[in-house]
């Protein structure tokens, strides 16, 4: 099958979704083709080695790759993230019917919503269906955003948004979900129910696999034999690191808290930490991605948090499946889906998000977990992964997703 791939983000960009997918593809016999910008993120700067020009086609591994000029940006700035979306939307559009007019169907890794540009021109144009793969849910994800415009400006944007996202989800032949309450939310905002399709996402696994305990990195991440609880990630508004921090000093006696990254929140959240004398707090700055597999072994638990906004109680955090891909325990405190997946299947323990006491309280527990039942929930971890979230069964269901609405579409 002639499948094309439409995604602002591709490798070498930290993308293992459209990346993974391409490839797996492309080894099963369909000819594939990737409609993609020139890389930049997260840093917002265009990687070494690549100019940007105008028809940029390279062939690999049977993959067929057409970069597209962009803007580059990815700082706080709300008129430049838009000319990063809105760039890529337009010249992503014009590139379209030319290389991706004869595909049977197009798959959309949809982050963000602009990416849909393409795919609806080829859809008008070409009668090519898309099947779109939802990685968070606008317009919230821009309008609880800070770079979001206030009052009349921003009721308007929130309305109209609302109004091209529900034309969006009655366009697409297929619509890939990564956690159940946003199929039910896709099916309230127009989708219809029968192509809706819930796939959780996998992490890189080159990156996140199971490591065992090392000396070297215990040193790393300054592991004293106390309970050690790790968040690797972004630092960032949405993150709650205060809370997280808060939660540590107040449970000092019984764990550490490793904090492994970076982002605006960081430098606060290192002053917070000075100011509670909180001296079983570690921040660690950013590592490089191949070290984390080794650092994520050497802590007992992995902590995945999210502030309590409706926008996340449908989603599944990518950390957490980096986690268990690594066969670690987990504390969330995430609203929703992720809270409940992490209970039902006894990988860890959840929180209510945004409340430091209850946290402090979770570390308390964590601390008291004996070995060997850390070990099964470890053992839980990665079953749940590789028949859950692998790239294997990802892929699988992403295939026939892709299929079906190819073969739904023809024949209509």
């Amino acid at each position: 099958m002639r499948i094309g791939i439409v995604s602002q983000w591709f490798h070498p960009e930290p993308a293992p979704i459209p990346s993974n997918l391409a490839e797996d593809l492309a080894a099963r016999g369909h000819e594939v083709r990737v409609l993609t910008g020139y890389p930049n993120y997260p840093d917002g700067r265009l990687y070494p080695g690549f100019r940007q020009r105008w028809g940029h086609v390279t062939r690999t591994a049977g993959i067929t790759t057409r970069r597209v000029p962009l803007y580059p940006s990815h700082d706080g700035s709300g008129l430049r993230r838009a000319a990063n979306y809105l760039s890529f939307a337009a010249t992503s559009a014009l590139a379209a019917p030319r290389f991706l007019g004869g595909m049977d169907v197009v798959y959309v890794y949809l982050t963000p919503a602009t990416v849909f540009a393409a795919p609806a021109l080829l859809r008008l144009l070409c009668l090519v269906p898309a099947v779109i793969h939802v990685q968070d849910v606008w317009p919230e994800s821009v309008t609880s955003s800070s770079m979001a415009p206030q009052g009349f400006a921003g009721r308007l944007m929130e309305r109209s948004l609302h109004a091209v996202m529900r034309r969006v989800y009655r366009m697409s032949a297929g619509i890939a979900v990564i956690a159940p309450s946003m199929r039910d939310l896709m099916i309230e905002r127009g989708a219809r129910p029968d192509r809706v399709r819930t796939i959780l996402n996998w992490a890189d696994e080159s990156l996140f696999h199971p490591v065992p305990d090392s000396a070297a990195a215990r040193r790393e991440i300054g592991h004293r034999g106390k309970c050690t609880i790790m968040y690797a990630g972004t630092m960032g508004p949405f993150q709650n690191i205060e809370a997280s921090v808060r939660a540590a000093a107040a449970t000092a006696d019984d764990v550490d808290l490793v904090l492994v990254g970076s982002g605006i929140a960081e430098e606060p959240a290192r002053r917070l930490a000075e100011e509670l004398g909180a001296t079983n707090i570690r921040f660690l700055g950013r590592r490089p991605p191949t070290d984390m597999a080794a650092l994520t072994g050497a802590a007992d638990y992995q902590l995945v948090t999210l502030r309590d906004l409706p926008i996340f109680r449908g989603t599944i955090p990518s950390k957490l499946q980096a986690a268990l891909a690594c066969g670690s325990p987990v504390l969330v405190s995430v609203p929703g889906d992720c809270a409940a997946l992490v209970e039902e299947n006894g990988v860890g323990m959840a929180s209510p998000p945004d409340d430091w006491r209850l946290l402090a309280d979770r570390f308390r527990q964590a601390a008291k977990v004996p070995a060997d039942e850390r070990r099964e929930m470890a053992r839980r971890a990665q079953h749940l992964y590789q028949a859950r979230m692998s790239r294997t069964a990802g892929v699988d269901q992403l295939e026939d997703l892709l299929i079906a609405a190819a073969i739904r579409e023809g024949d209509q």
